[in-house]
């Protein structure tokens, strides 16, 4: 999952003496490189598109110098160099200074000239962590070295390509009077990325994890490049969606490379599930889930004060904000005792040794194979354009009523990662599911991006079905995820009704197979055009219709055959029965030459 924090001015000193050095505690006069080294840290690297602006190259290693300049001080990272050269040149201290600035200076926000300059806190970045699943790090942890850099390299590839798909997808740069207009930024972003390997908790247990700082300034789509703030409302607007994103990402690149298949594990009953490595003991998850366990003791407490207050349980922001709390109050201090990997290692190992014993921590990865191959056995690499579409609209309309593009494009890359389990997704499915659901299952509501679900669209014949969906979403007495399944399952059900009514109205139009299915695009039709076209949708894929239609098929060629063969048994035992005299055949039932039957059919080719 990813988690965001704002940068401001002054929080430098958490970032430069707490989390470059894995968590721990810089001793003042000890450079960041040392400190990394003897805290067992890797160097932190430089990431984004956006570093060419700046005279900086990919995996180039940041020195605490930089990240002083660029995320304390929105300043160039050589700005040293460049405010030299610029006093060489003539300059006075502050235009020579001024050169530096990426953008407009941070003091602007400061000035008693500035409109609300009291309120106004500038923002210098963002702080990212993302954090594979909880079996992820059981493997990285107990498994060989192999396993263990296989793993590192499928963390650093789904980072990668969500802070990319965050830099051309999603982010914005402010535009025009007061900021009010968005365009797309010119270069990329400026991320930095520390990796981690424990988690805070008093006892260390395993979380192999990413800080990315991500710098807010960027540069503007002109000829000039000037420099502006990133939008961050944009951004964090989308957090959820590149949260689900990352994690297919890391779940296609274990699959890939490891063979291991992916199950969802229900973590509180009605929330949503987890997606979890298959055949990891679960036991292992308590063990290294120590904090979760704190959190959740003090989550259970807040929990029960929010139903005794309110009169019902906290829907899913209430929920979410409640989790923080229990989080701060459970938050340890950060330890002091530096620690290597290796070290590290040694000690998970023989913590889960003595806790569950050795056969099974040394056959994680023999039961993780086999489990795969259980999955792969049943469960199929495909995808329904139209099932996927309903399922989205299903639950986001019951979990939010109305919602807008991101919110859709967040839950249809949770459902390729429940229904691929760790298989490669095609580029852009995401987005088509997405525009099904737009054009074929909702509506416009107010003003703006907002939208909801359109029942007649739903239920586009049977006006009485049109209200299964509303009673869902007032029910409190269950989980509000619960309701949100339980609508889905409805929608899907009456999709495979209608398409099973077509099937056996008609053989002359079958289902197509397609790995995934066709979506509808262009411009919203009109309310009459809307009914045909989602009957031509209806007729997407439905494997299991199809496979069960073909072992139909084959059963009844079968038993044809065997019919067939006893009829000729019980003439053999009979004997000979006479036969009349042979006529002349009618000329249009004269057999041409050259042309044979085909045993069990009828010469029309059907089943005999």
């Amino acid at each position: 999952m990813i988690s965001q924090t704002p940068i401001r001015p002054g929080d430098g000193r958490y970032l430069f003496r707490g989390v470059m050095v894995g968590d721990g505690h810089r001793a003042a006069g000890t450079s960041l490189s040392a400190a990394q080294d003897e805290a067992g840290v890797p160097p932190s690297v430089w990431k984004g598109r956006g570093l060419a602006a700046v005279g900086l190259a990919a995996w180039d290693v940041v020195t605490e110098r930089q990240a002083e300049l660029l995320l304390g001080e929105g300043r160039h990272p050589d700005a040293d160099r460049i405010e030299c050269e610029r006093l060489e040149a003539g300059d006075d201290p502050a235009k020579a200074r001024r050169a530096t600035v990426l953008g407009r200076p941070i003091e602007h926000n400061r000035s008693p000239k500035t409109e609300k300059a009291k309120e106004r806190v500038p923002w210098l970045g963002m702080h990212l962590v993302f954090r594979p699943p909880p079996t992820a790090h059981i493997a990285w942890a107990l498994m060989d070295d192999e396993v263990r850099r296989v793993l590192e390299l499928c963390q650093d590839t789904a980072v990668d390509r969500t802070l990319e798909w965050v830099g051309e997808s999603v982010a914005q740069i402010r535009w025009g009077s007061g900021g009010k207009r968005r365009r797309q930024i010119r270069d990329g972003l400026i991320v930095a990325v520390f990796r981690h390997y424990e988690s805070r908790a008093e006892e260390s247990k395993p979380l192999l994890h990413d800080h990315a700082l991500v710098s807010i300034r960027v540069r503007r789509p002109d000829d000039k490049g000037t420099w502006g703030n990133l939008s961050a409302d944009s951004t964090l607007a989308h957090i959820v969606a590149a949260d689900t994103l990352y994690i297919l990402f890391f779940m296609e690149e274990v699959s890939a490379r490891l063979g291991w298949a992916w199950e969802p594990r229900e973590v509180t009953p009605g929330r949503r599930p987890v997606m979890e490595i298959a055949g990891i003991d679960q036991r292992l998850i308590g063990w290294q889930s120590t904090r979760r366990q704190q959190i959740e003791e003090a989550l259970f407490v807040l929990t029960a004060d929010y139903v005794e207050e309110h009169g019902h349980a906290p829907g899913e922001r209430a929920a979410y904000g409640l989790a923080c709390r229990a989080a701060d109050r459970t938050r340890p201090p950060k330890r002091k005792e530096l620690r290597s990997l290796s070290d590290l290692r040694m000690r998970w190992r023989e913590s889960a040794i003595a806790s569950f014993g050795t056969d099974v921590v040394d056959r994680l990865a023999e039961r993780a194979r086999a489990a795969a191959a259980a999955v792969w056995a049943r469960v199929r690499p495909v995808v329904d354009i139209v099932l996927a579409a309903v399922d989205v609209t299903a639950v986001v309309y019951v979990m939010r009523g109305a919602f807008k593009r991101h919110h859709l494009l967040a839950e249809a890359r949770r459902y390729l990662s429940y229904v691929l389990r760790g298989r490669p997704h095609q580029p852009g499915l995401d987005e088509r599911i997405v525009q099904a659901v737009i054009d074929d299952y909702t509506r416009p509501v107010g003003r703006g991006l907002m939208m909801t679900a359109d029942l007649r669209a739903l239920y586009p014949r049977d006006t009485e079905d049109q209200t299964v969906l509303r009673p869902l979403t007032r029910k409190r007495t269950a989980p509000l995820y619960a309701r949100a399944r339980l609508a889905a399952g409805a929608l899907r059900a009456r999709v495979h009704a209608a398409r099973r009514s077509e099937r056996l109205g008609s053989r002359a139009r079958p289902h197509i197979v397609a790995v995934p299915g066709a979506s509808r695009s262009g411009p919203r039709p009109s309310r009459p055009d809307r009914k045909a076209g989602r009957d031509q949708v209806q007729q997407g894929t439905d494997v299991a219709a199809l496979e069960q239609t073909r072992a139909t098929i084959e059963a009844v060629a079968k038993m044809a055959v065997k019919l067939q063969d006893g009829v000729r048994e019980r003439a053999v035992a009979r004997g000979p029965r006479p036969q009349p005299a042979p006529s002349a055949p009618a000329p249009s039932h004269t057999q041409q030459p050259g042309v044979q039957q085909t045993p069990g059919r009828t010469p029309t080719g059907g089943l005999a």
